[in-house]
């Protein structure tokens, strides 16, 4: 699990999916939130706005297994 880490004290969960470089860019983030492909906390969320804070986990399901990173 890689920590990433942010300027302030929350950011979106698509924004962020993006600066941890899960993802290319926001239309990607978009249909994998969408799809529930994304979890925060061990929860599916499908709230691109979704505010994240420090220590929050975010999990990417892909076809090559689970990508994690954590807010710092």
């Amino acid at each position: 699990m890689q920590d990433v880490h942010i300027k302030d004290d929350i950011i979106r969960l698509g924004q962020f999916l993006k600066l941890a470089n899960m993802v290319d860019n926001g239309a990607e983030a978009r249909e994998l939130i969408q799809n529930g492909e994304v979890s925060v906390n061990n929860e599916v969320d499908t709230r691109r706005g979704r505010q994240l804070v420090k220590g929050d986990v975010v999990s990417l399901a892909t076809p090559s297994g689970t990508l994690s990173a954590r807010v710092a």
